[in-house]
């Protein structure tokens, strides 16, 4: 690592958490975050000042953290979506999502406040349409991304020297885009979403905002092509 500052971003192995990087690798040094530890050492290559860094995001522990000496920024893209009616979501879909989706996510800040707080850092939660707005089949997902919105909003409060943005995008096209809609049942038409890349340049307007500016929510939908 350079003397430039340094961000995690979590899910960074494909879609918008990719997208994120690549947006970010200008700027920052990159500790790429996720499971896919080939995609990541691929990423890594391509972008100067980047590493990568498997793990798994439901079971990190301190001891993870040890070769963390600095920290400026995270990004919390990983996710999951189990779509489908409340009366058929069984307890599993519940605990799964909100392990990764809000549980997570509020344990590996945890474990980096110390260093965001001592850089006066910055976190960012990919959150989605689906936390501002819930919808029939979403209930699950909605619930999680309504809780991860409730998850930001308080640590933005309990954390006055942290800088924390919500970042709501529209469909995208990732991946997990092409899961959602197989179990929606409906055809995939990528120019109906957004390209990843408009996420991560949007997510890397509020990092780079000047220190007065503390962005804490950015809405971004996709405009049909």
């Amino acid at each position: 690592m350079s003397d430039r500052p340094v961000a995690l971003v979590t899910g960074a192995s494909s879609g918008i958490g990719s997208a994120i990087a690549r947006s970010l690798a200008p700027t920052h040094d990159l500790l790429l975050g996720g499971r896919d530890e080939t995609s990541l050492s691929v990423l890594a290559a391509e972008l100067p000042g980047a590493q990568g860094w498997p793990f798994d995001l439901t079971d990190v522990a301190s001891a993870d953290l040890s070769s963390v000496s600095r920290l400026d920024v995270v990004v919390h893209s990983a996710g999951v979506a189990l779509l489908g009616p409340l009366g058929e979501a069984t307890d599993e879909d519940w605990r799964r999502t909100f392990e990764v989706n809000v549980f997570a996510v509020a344990s590996l800040t945890k474990l980096l406040l110390p260093a965001l707080r001592a850089a006066s850092g910055q976190v960012v939660l990919i959150n989605s349409g689906a936390g501002k707005n819930a919808n029939p089949g979403w209930g699950v997902y909605a619930a999680s991304k309504f809780a991860l919105r409730a998850y930001a909003d308080s640590l933005r409060a309990d954390e006055p020297s942290l800088r924390v943005t919500s970042v709501f995008p529209g469909r995208t096209d990732t991946p997990m885009q092409h899961e959602v809609r197989r179990q929606e049942g409906g055809e995939y038409d990528a120019t109906q979403y957004l390209d990843p890349a408009s996420v991560g340049r949007a997510v890397a307007s509020a990092v780079l905002a000047t220190p007065d500016a503390h962005i804490t929510e950015v809405v971004v939908r996709p405009r049909p092509r």
